[in-house]
């Protein structure tokens, strides 16, 4: 299966802000979905994380996307909204001594989002398609399918607007 994973465009919020399921908008969703039509394969199916900042360019890309909660960025819980400079040390610390399984207060942790990312692609029966989602979701799936240990997820950075296509074993 082939799918072409789509980080939503820029979110229309001011930059140090820590932002998962914050339902924000994007900035200029119309001129990234021209770019990624001319890149894309014509008439795939498109799934989307519900969140606007996805919504809006799935909805550019396909007359019909299909959203799906299980592609929403990591919760962030008591987090969510605030700036990082004002989140306590000691749970960014406790983060990045445990990159996988540290949750948020009252948020998620990146191997459960990684867990309900893998479980809408075992869903998937399609030989092709493209998601609209979060680089939360897209650095999970590929740590997934690259075997890379937690140490190393964070290496991996998609641009706004960007496509990684990749070829899932099934």
């Amino acid at each position: 299966m082939i799918l072409h994973l789509i980080r939503h465009p820029k979110p229309a919020i001011e930059p140090g802000i820590c932002y998962g399921r914050l339902d924000i908008p994007a900035e200029d969703p119309a001129t990234v979905a021209r770019g990624l039509l001319g890149e894309l394969p014509a008439g795939l199916p498109v799934w989307s994380s519900p969140l606007r900042r996805c919504r809006m360019l799935a909805e550019q890309l396909s007359r019909q996307p299909s959203f799906d909660e299980r592609l929403l960025e990591m919760d962030f819980g008591s987090w969510e909204g605030r700036r990082w400079d004002d989140i306590p040390r000691a749970e960014l610390d406790a983060w990045a001594a445990d990159v996988a399984g540290y949750a948020p207060p009252g948020g998620e942790s990146p191997r459960q989002l990684q867990r309900r990312a893998l479980d809408f692609v075992a869903g998937l029966a399609v030989p092709e398609a493209v998601i609209v989602t979060h680089a939360g979701v897209i650095r999970t799936l590929l740590a997934h399918w690259q075997g890379l240990p937690p140490e190393q997820w964070t290496q991996l950075v998609f641009a706004y607007g960007s496509r990684t296509t990749v070829e899932v074993p099934r």
